[in-house]
This record gives structure tokens, C-alpha cells and sequence, in this order.
């Protein structure tokens, strides 16, 4: 498979090539800026401006040189009032953007630096300063006849009114783009932290429990409840109405989602600390952001408090596309992941789904918004609760799932902990019902693997083919099945019967699976009964970096058919098997490196290409949600795993 600079890409990228080193100004899309921790926060500040809260591109500068006395600073971005002349007096709004490492009490690149910019521009009225943790609004107003500076939740969006920033209305939230949402979860996760004396863990379901207080007043409040204004946050009285509210919603939540919190449970967090998590994502709407933005700041967050200790490698999530992509399964198939973990790839399927449940809408309603909006949020509730079953041996890790289902479209109704490599009778009724063997269509897993981890339980061995001892002879070079059981498996291999079993005939599974499995000479017996049972469509060869920084492991995507049993028997009879053919490929592009940097296509003089495309954003006219076309600049992935989705689709329908 070739590199992507050398494929068909699916849209055309814009003539522009990005020096080494160097990142194109998202605001006048020529300059390119020296690529810095700084410059990457002050871009994205710089987009969310613009995508979020709506201000022209033509009324920002960046590097706006102010004079100071005898010194000319240069303000990261100002913001000017529409249609207004670019001067210091006319400076209206001012951002400062540090890198992570810089404090906001740094003497001399913290908020004082901000405030003395505020102060030296007499019509500047808003401010922020942020490091892309921490991130701190202010209002210039005058009291006693002085200008003072106050600290405010947010900046206003354009064209609305002062208290818009104190407390949003439905029709004013925004949905999060590009890194807006996982810069808001890691400001709330460490602040948690760092202000409760919580270890991170602890933080992170404390997290969790605001994130559904906010789903939950999205949803079902006809006013927002989830807000906190910068008056609340300075006095006593005000933080206590503040945890009133949220002790409000949440009771709501725990009686909508008793399988994830119990009733006992409660928001632990001191009421100064809430109020700031409240004033942090109380201008977004989760809800309506963009599932990747959800997923990239929900994964972040999942994966750095929730790695698994029983060989559980969380799968990233272009190699979750790039299986479902493969595929391509529809709305009324039935999808499993047995082992589903924070449920990357059950909530990648789903997402592949409602895009084309959005797109029949769409079409159906045309431009009657409230209509189509209404019509897929029911079609996604019937079809996530009815055709989308995980399964995890982990609790913590299956309620974190529940969540992201939620956070995403709400299908947490068949997400279940259970040991899948039991007997079903020792599961719950409801599982039962759920997953029935032999009626999955489509299943999707990375499961635990490892010699560290071995299945020693007889009573588990004894279920599977491949729990038991099986011997090889020389002269026909075949492998036979035993009546004696292993003294122990590692789960990977008992996982592969236990899939195979869970598909209904012609049903597909798409498995991640170590490399020693199809090439070590002693596993032979597993590839023996592998082509017994199943047709192998495709093996991907995976990069050894696909599951780094965390863990070096080479891996394979394995992509198996269930054959039919009439088949099976029709093939041991005949001691020989039908011959077909089989897609190979190399996921030799992954779209990052060992230490988990994006990398990024290049020319030959080693510079990174851009990519212009049209992307489809939610907009609010008169407190309708509408969708329009934009047009965005993005840097090229070095990541062929789409393509090689693409060139399995067009290999398979040639099988037909």
C-alpha cells in the first residue's frame, strides 16, 4: 500500500505548502507562524474565535503591535469592532496566549500582562488570558468612577448583549470545534485536582458526573440550568445557589441513568470548585458538537485515568474508522464488541450509521430543520438501544462507555459488564436477551491479550475448541482437537472462538490480534480451526507504532466471515477446504509517531501540505439550529488507513 501523498485523496488539498517547522495562520491563511506549544494554543483560540463565537476574521489581528509608554508589546490577537478601523483606541477585545508551562501569577507573563494591555487600550473591554489549560476571562467596567477589571465565565459571542457572557440561553451555546472541548476537559480535570486534593482518577468521575448534568440540561431543561455567573462565583451565597442547581440536575440524571450512578451518589466537589467546571463548558453545547471533537477530548481524558492493567490497549481511533469503514455496516444490523473497553469502536459504528441516518433525513426533510432534527434523534435512540451491545469484564470501564454512548447519542441501554468469556448462563438475564449466539451481524474488537493474563479456569477451558488440547501430525500437516484441556490460554485466543461463535452465518468480525497468532509455529491448531470455521476477507498488517506512546506491540487486523455450518461439514468431509482469495495490505501510515505526535503528509522538500475542504457546521438564526457549508484548512494526515478501507470496499464488491 503506498504512502497517502502518493494516493487518490478524496478531496483535492489547496495548493499550500507549510515550511518545516512552521504552521499557517488560520486567520489570514498566509503567514506561517514559528510551530510553538504558544502558537498552538493561540491558533486554536484563534479558531474557536471564529467558529464558535462567531467573530469575522476580518476584525481579528494577530501580533497587534500597542504602545506602552516607551515599549511596543505585541498583543497576541485583538479583537476590533466590526467594520472599524485598526487601531490601539479602538482595540475592543484582547487574548493572550502562553504556553502550557506558563502560570497565570507569572510576574511577567501572566494576567498582569493581559490587564496592563486592557488598560493601555481605553475602549478594550473583554479580555483572556489562557496557557490551554487554564483559561480566565475578564470585563473591563467602572465602578466608584475607576476602571477595574472583573473576572467573567466567558467572552460574549458576536453581537450579543453583556449578560449573554453571565448566562447563555440554548440558542447561544456553540458547539466545540477543533481542540475548544479537550481544552475545557483538561482545565476541569486539573482544576479539580489541583483545588479538591482529588487524585486523578477520582477527578476524572467527578468530571464525568458534571458532563451529564449538562447533557441532561440540554436536553430536557427549557432553561439552562448549567451556568454559573462571575457574581454567583464571589460570595458564599451565590456558590450555594450555584451547587443547588447542579444537585438539581443531577438528582435528574442519577433517576435517567441508574445503571451508571447509584442513588446514594452525590457531586463531590467543593461549591467554589463547581462553580468554576460549571463556568468553564457552560457556553458549549455538547450535544451538538461534533462527535470527533467529543471523542478526541473524551478519549484524552478516558486514557489517561482509565489504562487498563489487564492487557487492555485502548484502539485508536483511525484504526476503529478504518474497520467499521471496511464494513460499512447499516441500521438495522445488529453490532457487538465483546471486550468494548471506553467503547471506541461501538461508538465509531454508531457514528458511521447516523451519518447515514442524517443524510436519509436530510434529503427526506429537506429544509424543514426541526423536522429532520427531530426525526434523527429518534431513529438514533431506537437504533443505538436496539442493535449496539458491548460487553467488559471491567466495571469502570464499562460504566466510562456508558458515558461516552450517552455524551455522544445516547445508547447506553445495552452496554453490560460481564465476563464474555463465560458461559452465557452465568450471565444476566438481560444480556441474554440481547446477545443471543449466532445473531451478530457485525463485531468489532481489540481484545485483552497477553501470557500475563492467562484463562486457567477449567470451567471456562472446557467451553472451546481452543481450550483444549490439540496435536500435530507431520504427514498431512493438520492439527486434531483432544479431549484433554489446556492448564491455560491467553484470552486473545479463546476471544477468537467466542467472536466467531457470537456471529450469525455470514456475519463479519473485524479483530486486532498479535502478530504471534498468524505466525507462530505452535499456534498452528488456532489458524487450523480459524479456516475450518470462518472465511479470512482480510489481514491488515498493522505499524508498530499503533498503539503508541503507551504500549510497542505488533498487531494485525484480522477481518473473519462466519462460514455457514452446512459449509463446515460439506469441508471436513472432503478433508479440504474451498480456495479463495484474501485482501492484504500494510497500515504502514498511522498518523503518528512512537512518543504519539500527529505526523503529518509532506512535500519531498519536506514540508507539510494543507488541505482545503467544505465542512458542514451547525449554526442558530432566530433559535433554530441550521447547517451550513465552511470552508477549512487543515494539515494532510500521514495516515493511509482510510484509503486502505477504500481499496478493501472496491476489492469485496469485485468478490460478488
Amino acid at each position: 500500500m503506498p504512502p497517502q501523498a502518493e494516493l487518490n485523496l478524496p478531496y483535492k488539498p489547496a495548493a499550500i505548502i507549510v515550511q518545516q517547522g512552521k504552521v499557517l495562520d488560520f486567520i489570514d491563511g498566509i503567514t506561517q507562524r514559528e510551530e510553538t506549544p504558544e502558537e498552538y494554543v493561540r491558533q486554536e483560540i484563534a479558531k474557536s474565535l471564529v467558529r464558535e463565537y462567531g467573530y469575522k476574521k476580518a476584525d481579528i489581528i494577530i501580533e497587534f503591535t500597542l504602545r506602552l509608554g516607551t515599549k511596543k508589546p505585541r498583543a497576541d490577537i485583538i479583537i476590533f469592532p466590526a467594520d472599524g478601523t485598526h487601531t490601539q483606541e479602538n482595540a475592543w477585545l484582547i487574548v493572550e496566549c502562553k504556553s502550557k508551562d506558563v502560570k497565570p501569577a507569572a510576574a511577567k507573563d501572566g494576567v498582569g500582562q493581559l490587564e496592563s494591555y486592557m488598560s493601555a487600550c481605553p475602549n478594550a473591554k473583554y479580555g483572556m488570558w489562557t496557557n490551554g489549560i487554564e483559561r480566565i476571562c475578564y470585563r473591563k467596567v467602572v465602578k466608584a468612577g475607576k476602571n477595574i477589571v472583573e473576572e467573567v465565565p466567558d467572552l460574549p459571542t458576536f453581537g450579543r448583549k453583556d449578560e449573554d457572557a453571565e448566562r447563555p440561553r440554548f440558542d447561544q451555546l456553540k458547539p466545540a470545534t477543533s481542540d475548544a472541548l479537550l481544552f475545557a476537559f483538561r482545565r476541569c480535570h486539573n482544576y479539580i485536582a489541583a483545588n479538591q486534593g482529588m487524585q486523578k482518577p477520582q477527578a476524572f468521575w467527578e468530571l464525568l458526573k458534571l458532563i451529564f448534568c449538562k447533557i441532561h440540561d440540554e436536553r430536557y431543561s427549557n432553561n439552562p440550568d448549567f451556568y454559573s455567573t462571575a457574581t454567583e462565583r464571589q460570595g458564599s451565597m451565590g456558590l450555594m445557589t450555584v451547587k443547588q442547581r447542579l444537585d438539581g440536575l443531577f438528582e435528574s440524571v442519577k433517576s435517567d441513568y441508574g445503571s451508571i450512578f447509584g442513588m446514594a451518589e452525590q457531586i463531590e466537589l467543593q461549591p467554589n470548585v463547581l462553580a468554576y467546571l460549571v463556568s468553564q463548558l457552560q457556553m458549549y453545547s455538547l450535544l451538538e458538537s461534533d462527535t470527533d471533537v467529543k471523542g478526541n477530548a473524551y478519549e484524552e481524558i478516558v486514557g489517561s485515568n482509565l489504562r487498563g492493567d489487564r492487557g487492555e490497549f485502548f484502539t485508536p481511533r483511525n484504526i476503529c474508522e478504518m474497520a467499521v469503514a471496511m464494513l460499512d455496516p447499516g441500521e438495522h444490523d445488529i453490532i457487538a464488541d465483546p471486550a468494548c473497553g471506553t467503547g471506541g469502536f461501538l461508538i465509531t459504528a454508531m457514528n458511521h450509521v447516523i451519518k447515514k441516518i442524517r443524510i436519509e433525513e436530510k434529503r427526506k426533510w429537506k429544509g424543514n430543520t426541526g423536522s429532520y432534527t427531530n426525526a434523527v434523534t429518534q431513529r438514533i435512540k431506537k437504533y443505538a438501544e436496539k442493535c449496539i451491545v458491548g460487553i467488559d469484564f471491567n466495571p469502570e470501564l464499562v460504566k466510562a462507555t456508558k458515558m461516552n454512548m450517552v455524551m455522544n447519542n445516547d445508547g447506553a441501554g445495552s452496554l453490560f459488564q460481564a465476563n464474555s468469556l463465560e458461559s452465557p448462563a452465568r450471565w444476566s438475564d438481560d444480556l441474554r436477551k440481547k446477545v443471543l449466539m449466532g445473531r451478530v451481524k457485525y463485531l468489532f474488537t481489540n481484545p485483552p491479550f497477553g501470557s500475563k493474563i492467562p484463562i486457567t479456569d477449567p470451567s471456562i477451558l472446557e467451553q472451546y475448541d481452543l481450550g483444549h488440547s490439540w496435536s500435530y501430525d507431520e504427514k498431512t500437516d493438520s492439527w486434531t482437537k483432544g479431549e484433554g484441556i489446556q492448564k491455560s490460554q491467553p484470552p486473545e485466543i479463546l476471544f477468537i472462538e467466542r467472536c466467531v461463535r457470537f456471529l450469525a452465518p455470514g456475519g463479519i468480525a473485524a479483530l486486532v490480534l498479535p502478530d504471534g497468532i498468524l505466525g507462530s509455529p505452535g499456534l498452528g491448531y488456532v489458524r487450523e480451526w480459524i479456516l475450518q470455521n470462518t472465511r479470512v476477507l482480510a489481514s491488515i498488517d498493522m505499524h508498530p507504532d499503533t498503539f503508541q506512546p503507551r504500549v510497542s506491540i505488533q498487531t494485525s487486523l484480522l477481518v473473519l466471515q462466519r462460514k455457514e455450518e452446512k459449509l463446515v461439514l460439506m469441508e471436513s468431509a472432503a478433508e479440504r477446504m474451498n480456495d479463495y482469495k484474501v485482501f492484504m495490505a500494510v497500515a504502514n501510515h498511522i498518523g503518528h509517531d512512537k512518543r504519539g505526535h500527529k505526523t503529518y503528509v509532506r512535500d519531498r522538500q519536506g514540508n507539510e501540505v494543507i488541505q482545503e475542504f467544505e465542512k458542514e457546521v451547525i449554526e442558530y438564526e432566530n433559535g433554530i439550529p441550521t447547517y451550513k457549508p465552511q470552508r477549512v484548512r487543515e494539515k494532510v494526515a500521514d495516515d493511509n488507513t482510510q484509503q486502505i478501507a477504500q481499496h478493501f470496499r472496491s476489492w469485496l464488491q469485485e468478490q460478488d
